[in-house]
């Protein structure tokens, strides 16, 4: 079973919020009265939260298909992974 279908209802329901803010941005420049800076905000908070979810993947591809879960992993490798996923997560921040 794959990751993402265990926790398939909250990574549905942040891309569902992501369409939200997608279409924020549509309706604003659509808008004839929209300041620069206010669509600025609207991209800048969805390239956040495309960010957060990509964080949240490459977490899970890691943990579930790098790091197999049930089998025995060394300290070093799941410190290593961990460290992977700490600059993922600075880098996509």
């Amino acid at each position: 079973m794959s990751h993402t279908s265990k926790n398939k209802e909250q990574m549905l329901g942040r891309v569902r919020r992501i369409k939200g803010q997608v279409e924020a941005i549509e309706r604003a420049l659509s808008g004839e009265e929209n300041e620069c800076e206010e669509i600025l905000q609207l991209v800048a908070s969805c390239r956040g939260a495309l960010n957060g979810l990509m964080a949240e993947l490459i977490e899970g591809q890691l943990r579930y298909h790098v790091l197999v879960p049930g089998r025995k992993a060394l300290p070093s490798q799941l410190e290593a992974a961990d460290d992977l996923i700490a600059v993922v997560k600075r880098y996509l921040k």
